[in-house]
Protein backbone atom coordinates (compact mmCIF):
# COMPACT_ATOMS: atom_id res chain seq x y z
CA UNK A 1 0.00 0.00 0.00
CA UNK A 2 1.23 3.32 -1.08
CA UNK A 3 1.71 6.20 1.54
CA UNK A 4 -0.27 9.76 0.83
CA UNK A 5 3.45 10.80 0.35
CA UNK A 6 3.68 8.87 -2.09
CA UNK A 7 0.50 9.24 -3.66
CA UNK A 8 1.11 12.96 -3.82
CA UNK A 9 4.18 12.73 -5.69
CA UNK A 10 2.77 10.56 -8.40
CA UNK A 11 -0.57 12.51 -8.38
CA UNK A 12 0.33 14.56 -11.74
CA UNK A 13 1.71 11.57 -13.81
CA UNK A 14 -1.80 9.81 -12.86
CA UNK A 15 -3.57 12.92 -13.89
CA UNK A 16 -1.56 12.74 -16.91
CA UNK A 17 -1.96 9.08 -17.31
CA UNK A 18 1.45 8.45 -17.49
CA UNK A 19 2.19 5.94 -15.02
CA UNK A 20 2.57 2.09 -15.72
CA UNK A 21 -0.11 -0.24 -15.11
CA UNK A 22 1.25 -1.65 -11.53
CA UNK A 23 2.01 2.25 -10.27
CA UNK A 24 -1.79 3.22 -11.41
CA UNK A 25 -3.34 -0.10 -9.94
CA UNK A 26 -1.45 1.41 -6.43
CA UNK A 27 -2.62 4.54 -6.76
CA UNK A 28 -5.72 3.87 -7.20
CA UNK A 29 -6.17 1.13 -4.64
CA UNK A 30 -4.48 4.00 -2.65
CA UNK A 31 -7.33 6.58 -3.23
CA UNK A 32 -10.03 3.83 -2.27
CA UNK A 33 -8.96 3.09 1.14
CA UNK A 34 -7.67 6.82 1.74
CA UNK A 35 -10.36 9.47 2.15
CA UNK A 36 -7.98 12.45 1.87
CA UNK A 37 -6.19 11.35 -0.99
CA UNK A 38 -9.70 10.84 -2.91
CA UNK A 39 -11.25 14.09 -1.64
CA UNK A 40 -7.52 15.84 -3.08
CA UNK A 41 -7.72 13.72 -6.13
CA UNK A 42 -11.10 14.57 -6.98
CA UNK A 43 -10.55 18.61 -6.05
CA UNK A 44 -7.85 18.44 -8.32
CA UNK A 45 -9.70 17.04 -10.90
CA UNK A 46 -12.65 19.08 -10.74
CA UNK A 47 -10.44 22.57 -10.72
CA UNK A 48 -8.64 20.72 -14.05
CA UNK A 49 -11.89 20.70 -15.65
CA UNK A 50 -12.77 24.33 -14.38
CA UNK A 51 -9.35 25.47 -16.02
CA UNK A 52 -9.34 23.85 -19.84
CA UNK A 53 -12.67 25.61 -20.49
CA UNK A 54 -12.05 29.24 -19.56
CA UNK A 55 -10.28 31.84 -21.86
CA UNK A 56 -7.11 32.93 -21.08
CA UNK A 57 -7.04 36.29 -19.20
CA UNK A 58 -4.35 38.99 -19.53
CA UNK A 59 -3.57 40.57 -16.47
CA UNK A 60 -2.62 44.37 -16.28
CA UNK A 61 1.26 45.12 -17.07
CA UNK A 62 1.75 46.46 -14.03
CA UNK A 63 0.45 44.18 -12.10
CA UNK A 64 3.16 41.47 -14.34
CA UNK A 65 5.92 43.63 -13.43
CA UNK A 66 5.03 43.54 -9.64
CA UNK A 67 4.97 39.64 -10.19
CA UNK A 68 8.04 39.64 -11.64
CA UNK A 69 10.10 41.32 -9.37
CA UNK A 70 8.69 39.26 -6.72
CA UNK A 71 9.83 36.35 -8.04
CA UNK A 72 13.16 37.16 -8.73
CA UNK A 73 13.23 38.53 -5.07
CA UNK A 74 12.45 35.08 -4.38
CA UNK A 75 14.60 33.18 -6.44
CA UNK A 76 17.45 35.67 -4.93
CA UNK A 77 16.13 35.01 -1.86
CA UNK A 78 16.34 31.30 -2.10
CA UNK A 79 19.99 31.20 -3.72
CA UNK A 80 21.47 32.94 -1.00
CA UNK A 81 19.43 31.19 1.73
CA UNK A 82 20.82 27.83 0.12
CA UNK A 83 24.89 29.50 -0.40
CA UNK A 84 24.51 30.65 3.16
CA UNK A 85 23.81 26.80 4.52
CA UNK A 86 26.47 25.44 2.38
CA UNK A 87 28.81 28.07 4.17
CA UNK A 88 27.70 26.97 7.61
CA UNK A 89 30.16 24.83 9.22
CA UNK A 90 28.54 21.11 9.53
CA UNK A 91 26.05 22.25 7.05
CA UNK A 92 27.25 19.36 4.40
CA UNK A 93 26.87 17.14 7.79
Amino acid sequence: MLTCREFLQELTDYLDSTVDVELRRKLEAHINECPNCFVILDTTQRTIKVYKGMQPQEIPEEVHVRLMKAVERKMAATKAGSKHSATKPGANA
